[in-house]
């Protein structure tokens, strides 16, 4: 059987990606399940789970275990501390903010998680996380200096970074809640750059701007506040399913 990862670069070759973020702190199990059967015979590749505040790992686990019922789509952990690792998930990005201020969200709390991550037996993907434009909560929290959104050549020097360190993803970061999207312009001009796949995300509300970013080279688009909402969430599946047609 081949990896999380493994898997998803192999689909990746036929079509960008599309994954959907879940944060058990806005979920209870009951609907957490509804939206992994409604992401389940869907355009989805993969489930994220996690959010930029801390949750208890028991929180994590009974929304993922809630998950496994309905979907059997890779569940993958978004960490946004130790305490959302769970044994219940398939794999962790395991993040490092490049664009971080405090040594503590690049590497101190990574060098405390890795012995976690071996002992829950997940797979980890090594990401490169970089904050863009409002940064949102996950730049407040990470102490990012988000990359402005008119400078994409600093982000593209980051995607070469990443590349060069070993990185296997870079996740160019809008923030959650985002008022808008990162634009498309700014991922082509990383993606030019970038030897590794480039994940997008955070304001992504509309199947256009899905396939916007796609047709400007993200490998991977991340759709997480919209599928909160039942109705928006059954709008943007489908719309995706139009287009995809």
């Amino acid at each position: 059987m081949p990896g999380v990862y493994t898997g998803l670069m192999e689909a990746r070759r036929k079509n960008p990606l599309l994954m959907a973020l879940i944060d058990p702190e806005k979920y209870s199990p009951n609907a957490a399940a509804h939206i992994a059967s409604v992401l389940d015979d869907s355009s989805f590749h993969a489930i994220l789970v996690g959010g930029s505040t801390a949750i208890w790992q028991s929180k994590v686990d009974d929304v993922i275990l809630a998950m496994r019922k309905e979907t059997v789509k890779p569940i993958i952990i978004f960490p946004g501390s130790i305490s959302n690792l769970s044994p219940r998930a398939d794999a962790v990005l395991f993040m490092s903010l490049l664009n971080s201020d405090s040594t503590y969200y690049m590497i101190d709390q990574q060098f405390l998680a890795a012995p976690v991550v071996k002992g829950m037996g997940l797979e980890a993907i090594p990401t490169a996380y970089v904050i863009v434009g409002e940064g949102g909560t996950a730049g407040f929290v990470g102490r990012a200096r988000p990359v402005p959104e008119d400078r994409p050549e600093l982000a593209a020097i980051y995607a070469l970074t990443a590349g060069y360190l070993g990185f296997r993803l870079l996740y160019l970061e809008a923030g959650s809640g985002a008022k808008k999207p990162i634009s498309p312009s700014f991922v082509e001009i990383v993606r030019k750059t970038s030897p590794i796949p480039v994940m997008a995300g955070g304001g992504v509300k509309t199947a256009a701007q899905v396939y916007e970013l796609f047709d400007h080279g993200a490998d991977v688009v991340v759709v997480g506040n919209v599928l909160e909402n039942p109705s928006e969430a059954n709008k943007l599946i489908q719309g995706l399913k139009a287009l995809r047609t």
